[in-house]
């Protein structure tokens, strides 16, 4: 057997993780001498007790790996592990990484400068709205989105990456056999198609309960930052931001609105010293050093130069600039308006607003500001 192939036996075994594996390997010397040891020996090793012990002896090897190998193929997944070096640099610093990841699409080396946008699967319109356009603005400067496909929030941050023909990583809770939620399989699609899908479970796992909380370290641990979008007290997403703090991750919030049930866990993480932050660009500003060198370059335009006038304007800056007024629109209504992706569409936003032809007001609607 390879040294993928033991880990993979021994992923498949409940309670046995990245710590009890190394544990193991300690104590007998390497993988291989784990599977020749009897469940007396393995109950000697730290944290193994006679249950772990007993599943590891009595586990089918055989047919583990049959299971798993011929899902795989079958869905045109591939099965990778810590030791491999395609595994993310940013997943292998954390405490407890997965041993094993089942991939399917791919990572590339700009992955590391990734962000992770969390928060309720029952979202308000506006924490929707908000999820998606901090999805498309991370997107847009060169930032990976990561998030976990579940509905609400993550599925409004992955959606928002790839309309801006970003990359973006889903983390089920599930394994890749099963995609959860159902009604997700077309997303699940496309963002294998533009990063990727990925899960620690075995192929055929279901989504039980227990699986997410264990998902949520992943989503932090690939990420340099964490952003809560709308979140209720007790949510599932605070669990990201515990992990996200015992990484040294940065951790973010938007603020929401002080009635609602589904901001009071954001705007309590602010309390708690998480930044506030209402757009991605207060997140990339925040990140400072981590990602220096990484951002796609704005251009070099200075503010309110009088040499600027609408007359001079061409392209895509010409056609945002016409298709705004004195009503507040959405970077999706700009986009739907002119016929533009979110690169061209928000990149001509900045470049107005940097002109001072263009205001943007709170909950990232824009105006058009008088010209000379």
């Amino acid at each position: 057997m390879t040294e993928l192939e033991y880990l993979l036996v021994l992923n498949s075994v409940p309670g046995v993780g990245y710590i009890r594996i190394k544990n193991l390997i300690a104590r007998f010397g390497g993988l291989e001498g784990v599977f020749k040891a009897t469940k007396a020996q393995l109950e000697e090793a730290d944290n193994i007790g006679p249950k772990i012990a007993s599943a590891i002896a009595d586990c089918d090897r055989e047919k583990v790996l049959e299971t798993e190998l011929n899902l795989a193929a079958a869905s045109g997944a591939r099965i990778i592990s810590y030791l491999d070096d395609e595994y993310p640099d940013n997943l292998k610093q954390i405490y407890d990484p997965p041993a094993i990841l089942y991939v399917k699409g791919s990572f590339e080396p700009e992955d590391r400068f990734s962000a992770a946008i969390v928060g309720s699967r029952r979202a308000s319109r506006y924490g929707l709205q908000t999820a998606e356009r901090f999805g498309m603005e991370f997107a847009a400067r060169g930032i990976t989105v990561v998030s976990g496909l579940a509905r609400g929030i993550d599925a409004a941050g992955h959606k928002g990456a790839l309309k801006a023909r970003g990359r973006t990583v889903a983390v089920l809770g599930s394994g890749l056999a099963c995609i959860y939620p159902p009604e997700h399989m077309k997303l699940a699609d496309d963002i294998q198609k533009n990063g990727a899908l990925i899960s620690e479970f075995p192929m055929a796992c279901e989504p039980y309960k227990d699986n997410f909380p264990r998902r949520n370290r992943i989503i932090s641990g690939l990420s340099l930052g964490v952003v809560v979008v709308e979140a209720a007290k007790g949510s599932g997403a605070l669990i990201t931001t515990d992990f996200a703090l015992e990484q040294g991750r940065e951790l973010f919030a938007v603020p929401g609105n002080a009635g609602s049930a589904t901001s009071a866990g954001t705007n309590m993480l602010i309390k708690q010293g998480a930044k506030l932050v209402e757009s991605a660009d207060d997140v990339i500003e925040e990140l400072g050093d981590m990602i220096k060198g990484h951002m796609r370059p704005r251009a070099a335009i200075k503010p309110r130069d009088a040499l600027y006038r609408v007359s001079s304007l061409e392209g895509p800056q010409k056609r945002v600039l016409e298709s705004l007024g004195d009503t507040p629109v959405s970077v999706d209504e700009i986009m739907d308006g002119t016929q533009l992706d979110a690169p061209e569409a928000i990149g001509a936003l900045v470049r107005l607003e940097i002109m001072g032809l263009v205001e943007r007001l709170p909950g990232q609607s824009y105006v058009r500001k008088g010209t000379s």
